[in-house]
């Protein structure tokens, strides 16, 4: 059985990017002006008459200066225990994969479950990341490459890797298939959300340029660009 199901839960992002505007005292023109889109696409994509692609959603990122996971976030009412369905976890499009939510973020402890799955070429950027806290990996199928302060590990099924998050480190898909990896960030501080890192890692608009994005988005075989994007 696949581990992502296609009947997960949908995110309404239309209403999130409202949400978020709205938050930010931003008017839909001046949304417009920063992100570069038209202020019907963004009217369509509110009303939830159109899905915006991966690469417009990296540029209503950059102008609200939001990680591209805020787009995808629920505020779960945080509990002791959490049972999380399979059809009721959260999936999240990165370049060239996707990410699954495993509870973490309706959990009272500082910790955060997930998995990823990369298809080939895919990574978590040129830059690293870096975070408070502990990271664990285990390696579900395929070949994936961390790099931790410069030392490769290559995780092959069944292979695992702990370390200490504040060391700079990134990830990639070192085969030629599909690979699948469980996550778990423990002990990081509070209020931090360091899964986020590994959606949209890199320096805030330094990651992608725009030629990279739109390349990323047709790999993932989503949408194409709304309107007059």
């Amino acid at each position: 059985m696949e581990l992502f199901d296609k009947d997960v839960l949908t995110i309404d992002v239309g209403a999130r990017l409202r949400q978020l505007r709205t938050e930010r005292g931003s008017s839909m023109r001046s949304l417009a002006r920063l992100s570069g889109l038209s202020t019907n696409a963004l009217s369509m994509i509110e009303r939830g008459r159109t899905s915006p692609s991966v690469s417009t959603l990296y540029k209503l990122a950059e102008a609200l200066d939001v990680p591209i996971t805020a787009f995808f976030r629920l505020e779960p009412p945080k509990q002791d225990v959490v049972f999380c369905p399979q059809v009721d976890r959260k999936v999240v499009p990165i370049p060239n994969g996707r990410w699954m939510g495993l509870g973490g973020e309706a959990f009272t402890g500082r910790m955060e479950p997930f998995m990823i799955t990369l298809e080939e070429g895919a990574s978590s950027g040129p830059f690293g990341m870096l975070h408070s806290g502990s990271e664990f990996v285990l390696c579900l199928s395929g070949q994936i490459e961390y790099e931790v302060e410069g030392q490769r590990y290559n995780l092959k099924a069944g292979d695992s890797l702990i370390f200490a998050a504040q060391h700079r480190h990134r990830w990639k898909n070192a085969g030629q298939d599909a690979a699948q990896a469980l996550i778990v960030l423990a002990n990081f501080e509070q209020g931090e959300r360091p899964s986020e890192f590994h959606v949209s890692s890199g320096k805030r608009g330094e990651a992608f340029d725009e030629e990279d994005l739109i390349e990323r988005a047709e790999s993932m075989d989503l949408e194409d660009e709304i309107g007059d994007l």
